[in-house]
């Protein structure tokens, strides 16, 4: 279903179901650690969620991409690219199919990108969130680049939501270079391999400690086989509300000393829910709630009172409904 949201770049207050109530979590509770929020009982019809910005891109001002502007659709790659480059706010609408060049193509600050309906896509290439701020990035099918989806690097306030993944060489989003204050929502991975990277090597602590603070939830990780995501040295990382499907390598990874929040995520056949090291990187903290599995390992618990506390509010659905909403909700068209 595609709304005339879809079309703006203002996000629409989220709700959930008629009879569920809705009660957003404080920063105060989560430093006590208590329950975040009242978690909602009844699943949504997809038609019941409307979608608003939540997480750390909610901080350090605000992710509000071309705000107001006008405005334009697009259907080839020069005009693509000339809006994505040009000053200033643009609100982008991506119509059809649009091959990319090969690599990752820089994007501006101040834009929003975002596909109209369903089947808006973007192809070969890849878009770079470089050294900018304020990009919001929405309901695109991404397919067969060759080297990232998206790539944001020494960069704040970013919004990724509602895309589609599959068929990619490499990360479909990979975060990292000190890059701070971004939410990634509400996305599907699948037919893909490496999917949600954050900080890049494990020897730029200097650049990224402190740094790299970013939100996952209501994604749809869909066979996919790893970097759900995989972190580097941020604290606190919040990753909940998750659907994760027959995951055939791990979960989440927390590595040189992250601090990441595991919280009411849905493991279907997932031998590695939460992992605390992988690959030759040292190990980083995890903080598990409430999470609900079927068919999976135990998540591992690390150092829980080594990741610091959620500064910001957000709504937060119960872990056995996470499946339900997640697939009736998470990729493009659902906006």
């Amino acid at each position: 279903m595609t709304s005339s949201s879809a079309l703006t770049s203002t996000p629409p207050r989220r709700r959930i179901g008629r009879v569920a109530t809705v009660i957003a979590a404080t920063a105060a509770l989560v430093a006590a650690g208590s329950v975040t929020s009242v978690v909602t009982g009844a699943v949504p019809e997809a038609s019941a969620y409307t979608f608003a910005l939540e997480g750390w891109a909610t901080q350090g001002g605000g992710t509000t991409g071309g705000g107001n502007a006008t405005p334009v659709t697009v259907t080839t790659q020069a005009a693509l690219i000339s809006n994505m480059q040009a000053s200033g706010a643009r609100v982008i609408r991506v119509s059809g199919t649009i091959a990319l060049p090969s690599g990752v193509t820089k994007v501006a600050s101040n834009k929003t990108i975002i596909g109209v309906g369903s089947g808006a896509t973007i192809t070969s290439g890849g878009i770079n969130v470089s050294q900018v701020s304020n990009v919001i990035i929405r309901n695109i099918n991404f397919r067969n680049w060759n080297d990232d989806a998206i790539n944001v690097q020494y960069s704040t306030r970013v919004w990724i939501d509602h895309n589609s993944f599959s068929n990619g060489y490499d990360g479909a989003v990979d975060i990292k270079r000190a890059s701070d204050y971004v939410t990634v929502s509400w996305n599907r991975v699948f037919s893909h391999d490496k999917s949600f990277l954050l900080g890049h090597s494990d020897d730029n602590a200097g650049e990224d400690r402190g740094k790299l603070r970013v939100t996952y939830h209501h994604n749809y990780f869909d066979g996919s086989t790893q970097r759900h995501p995989r972190v580097r040295f941020a604290n606190p990382v919040h990753v909940y509300n998750n659907y994760y499907r027959s995951t055939s390598g791990y979960g989440v990874a927390s590595t040189e000393g992250a601090g990441v929040f595991v919280q009411r995520n849905y493991f279907e056949n997932v031998s590695k829910p939460a992992v605390p090291v992988t690959g030759d990187s040292s190990e980083g903290n995890l903080k598990l709630d409430g999470n609900h599995l079927v068919g999976s390992g135990a998540p591992v618990s690390r150092n829980p009172g080594s990741v610091a506390a959620i500064p910001y509010s957000f709504t937060l659905d119960a872990a056995a409904n996470v499946k339900s909403i997640v697939t009736a909700n998470a990729g493009t068209g659902k906006i």
